[in-house]
This record gives C-alpha cells, structure tokens and sequence, in this order.
C-alpha cells in the first residue's frame, strides 16, 4: 500500500495544479491495486474534497468566483449527484463507466489545454436551462461513478466561452467539491461501506499532503496550460492501463 500512497500523492500534486481533484484517477488506482469496489467512491470523493478544498480557498480568497456562472450548474448537478451515488452499481458496468469517463477526461483537458492561458474576451450568454441541464448530467455521472464532475465541466465552459479563464477554473474546483459532498452522502447510504472506509486513512493523508503541494505549485511556479497537459497524460495513460485490464 505504500506504492499506491505515493501514486495517490503524485495525482493529488497533478490535479491540484490544475484546479482538480483526482477522483477518476483515484478510483482507476484502486481498481488496480484490487480494492474492494464498492468503496472507490467513497475513497475517491473524499480525496476530492480534501484536494479541492485548498484550491477552493485560495480561489475565493483572490476573488475569482462568479456566483452567476456557477450557480445554474450546480441546481441542477447536486441532487443527481446524490441520487447517482446512492444507486448500486455492477462491478463490470463500473469499470466500463470509468474508463469511459477516464478516457473522455483525458481527451478534453488534453485539446483545451491551451485555453487555460487565454485571454478570452468574447463571452456567451448561456441559456440558464441548458446550464442546469449540463450540471445535472455530469451530476448523476459523477455521483455513480464517484468522480467530481469538474475535468468535464471546465473544457465545456472553454469551448462554450462562458467566461474569463480564472472564473471557470473557480467554477469547476467548487463544483468538485459540492458535487463530491453531495455524492459522498449518497454512497453512504449503502451498507458496509463506512467500516471499510477507516482502511484506507493513509491514502487521505497522502492527497493532503500532495494537494497543498500542488496549489503550491499552481500559484507559484508553473505555468497551468503546462500542468494542465502533463496531468492529461497520466489521465490517459491510467485509462490505457484500465482499458487493458478490461477488454484484454
């Protein structure tokens, strides 16, 4: 387990620096290390929290959160977030969902990279409709598959140019975090999953050692558009392995 807490903190430092918090990653390591499933998401949103809580902070503190913009997307993502962690879920039907969603988020921060250093000055009014329902599909997806939502959020909100690069940045951690509290407590709501859960109190150590690390060097160091495409990388590079592991 010591190989699988250095991983743990190596991902938390990525995803930090980019504003995420690892949850599909976490949960592919987990599915590689032979953890029991039913717990994956409950480890894994709770490594979000811990992860984004910090970026949350600093992001808020510097005046980068746009209620208006995050708010529609939140309505309609925290009550499918806990209705999609509450559902019981097949092992098989899991790995799949995750590799899919490991692969899609992958391939967006991957092709929008770029944007994290935009200076975008063109913005669109998003229908408030269609932002509740963007926020309750990633919702219900993240809450089955115990991820925060936020690595789709982010390229969406680029590519649909809602607003300037550090709003949305702010949007998708606190969207993580919300997302990931509303999903953790309807995982809860299935047995066993709470004894188990104090087994793996070392890996919520090591993201919170890596994340303050990787605001660190989020704020401080390098630049995001690199941090970014480095963290696309090793997105892929798990949803290779996992996709190996299932279909081969």
């Amino acid at each position: 387990m010591i190989i699988l807490s250095i991983l743990f903190f190596v991902t938390a430092i990525l995803y930090a620096s980019v504003g995420f918090g690892g949850g599909s990653t976490y949960l592919a390591l987990l599915l590689l290390w032979g953890v029991p499933y039913f717990i994956f998401p409950v480890i894994a949103l709770s490594c979000n929290i811990i992860v984004v809580s910090g970026n949350c902070f600093n992001y808020i503190r510097a005046g980068n959160l746009n209620l208006k913009l995050l708010l529609p997307y939140l309505v309609g993502s925290i009550p499918l977030a806990f209705i999609g962690g509450s559902l019981p879920v097949e092992k098989e039907f899991f790995e799949i969902l995750l590799f899919i969603v490991l692969t899609l988020a992958g391939l967006m921060l991957l092709f929008k990279f770029k944007s994290y250093d935009d200076k975008i000055e063109i913005f669109r009014k998003i229908p408030i409709a269609f932002s509740i329902l963007i926020g309750g599909i990633l919702g219900f997806v993240s809450g089955i598959a115990g991820v925060g939502g936020g690595i789709f959020l982010s390229p969406i909100l680029f590519l649909l140019r809602a607003g300037k690069p550090k709003h949305i940045v702010t949007a998708a951690s606190l969207f993580i975090l919300i997302n990931s509290l509303s999903g953790i407590i309807g995982q809860l709501t299935k047995t066993a999953v709470l004894i188990e859960i104090q087994n793996y109190w070392f890996l919520f150590l090591a993201v919170l050692i890596g994340g303050q690390i990787g605001n660190f060097l989020n704020l401080k160091i390098f630049p995001t558009r690199l941090l970014a495409l480095v963290t696309a990388g090793l997105v892929l590079f798990v949803a290779a392995r996992m996709g190996y592991k299932i279909f081969l």
